[in-house]
C-alpha cells in the first residue's frame, strides 16, 4: 500500500515566506519548521544556504512550489569575509585546516586580482557540497574520505568588489552572481590566486531574484505566528517570484482556455502589441483580472501555455 499523502488544510498558504535564516542551522531545517506550520501545504526553498551563512532563504508553500525555479534561476548577492593563510577542506570555518601560509595580501594585489574572477568563469565547487557523484552526495564522499574529482562549471559573475580590509587577516568582498555560484569556491581560488590561502569566515546571501533582505523575516518571529495560512500577514504573493519577467494580460476566457491546454492565436496587429518585448520560445507570465494564470511562450503566432498556476 502506498503512503497516504497527507491533504492541505481548506486555508493552506499560497505564497512566499522570506526567512532571513540564523546561522548554525541547515536550510532544511529552516524549511522544515515552516512546513510543520503551514498547514500540509507543500513546501520548498529557493536555494541552499550552508549552515555557516545568513541571510535571505526563500520558502515557497503550496502553488508558490512551481515558481521555484525561477527564483533559483535569478541573480543572487552576498556579502562575505575572508581570513587568509589558512586552506580549510569544507573551504569555510567550520571545516578542518590542511594547509596554512604567513602572506597576506595588500589592497593592491587583492584589486589587481578581482578582474580575472569576474564575467564568464570556471568554477570547481567545493568537495563538500550537494552535487551528486555516481549517485552519492559529495559531502557524504568528502566526510568518508573517499577520492573523488568534480567538474568545474561555468558561472557568471557580475560583481566581485572588495568592500573592506577589516586587518590584515580579513577582507570583507561584495558579489553578485548567476545561478550555480559557490562563494567558498570564490575565496578558496582568491586566495591560491594571490599565493596567501583563504577560506570564508562569515557569509551573507542579501538577494536571491526578486527577494531582497527588505521582504525577509526573522525565523524567531515567524516561529510566534503559530500556524501560517493564506491571510498570514507576511506571506508573498506566488506572482513576486516573477516579478522580474514579462507579463502578458489576458481576458478571463482566454485565461480559461490557457488552464484547459488550449492556444491563443494572436494574428491580428493589436493582439501582437499585447505581447511583452520578449523573444520567440521566451517565457512570460500570463494575468488576468490582476491574477497570476501561469507561464506561456509565443511561438509561431500562438501563446502556449509552459505551466498553469491555479490560484
Amino acid at each position: 500500500m502506498g503512503r497516504r499523502r497527507h491533504k492541505p488544510a481548506p486555508d493552506a498558504p499560497n505564497g512566499w515566506l522570506i526567512i532571513d535564516k540564523p546561522s548554525g542551522m541547515t536550510s532544511t531545517d529552516v524549511s522544515n519548521i515552516i512546513k510543520r506550520m503551514a498547514l500540509g501545504a507543500k513546501c520548498g526553498h529557493g536555494g541552499t544556504l550552508d549552515p555557516l551563512a545568513t541571510g535571505l532563504l526563500p520558502i515557497a508553500l503550496g502553488a508558490a512550489t512551481k515558481t521555484v525555479p525561477y527564483a533559483m534561476d535569478g541573480r543572487k548577492a552576498y556579502r562575505f569575509r575572508l581570513r587568509w593563510g589558512e586552506a580549510r577542506d569544507t573551504d569555510d570555518s567550520d571545516g578542518s585546516v590542511i594547509e596554512t601560509s604567513d602572506k597576506r595580501p595588500t589592497r593592491d594585489e587583492i584589486e589587481a586580482a578581482l578582474p580575472a574572477f569576474r564575467g564568464l568563469i570556471s568554477q570547481v565547487p567545493p568537495k563538500y557540497s550537494a552535487i551528486k557523484v555516481k549517485g552519492a552526495r559529495a559531502y557524504d564522499l568528502a566526510r568518508e574520505d573517499e577520492e573523488f574529482e568534480l567538474a568545474a562549471r561555468d558561472i557568471q559573475i557580475f560583481r566581485f568588489e572588495l568592500a573592506e580590509m577589516i586587518d590584515d587577516d580579513t577582507a570583507d568582498f561584495l558579489v553578485d552572481c548567476g545561478k550555480g555560484g559557490y562563494m567558498r569556491s570564490l575565496a578558496r581560488d582568491l586566495g591560491q590566486a594571490l599565493g596567501c590561502l583563504g577560506h570564508i569566515a562569515a557569509l551573507r546571501r542579501t538577494r536571491v531574484g526578486p527577494f531582497t533582505l527588505d521582504h525577509a523575516q526573522e525565523l524567531e518571529y515567524v516561529k510566534t505566528l503559530g500556524r501560517i495560512n493564506d491571510a498570514c500577514p507576511v506571506l508573498l504573493p506566488v506572482k513576486t517570484a516573477l516579478d522580474d519577467i514579462p507579463a502578458l494580460a489576458v481576458s478571463d476566457s482566454e485565461a480559461a482556455d490557457l488552464r484547459n491546454g488550449r492556444t491563443l492565436r494572436l494574428l491580428r496587429k493589436g493582439d501582437l502589441e499585447r505581447l511583452p518585448d520578449v523573444d520567440d520560445g521566451k517565457e512570460f507570465r500570463v494575468e488576468a483580472s490582476g491574477r497570476l494564470v501561469g507561464l506561456a511562450r509565443f511561438e509561431a503566432g500562438e501563446v502556449k501555455s509552459s505551466r498553469v498556476l491555479n490560484l
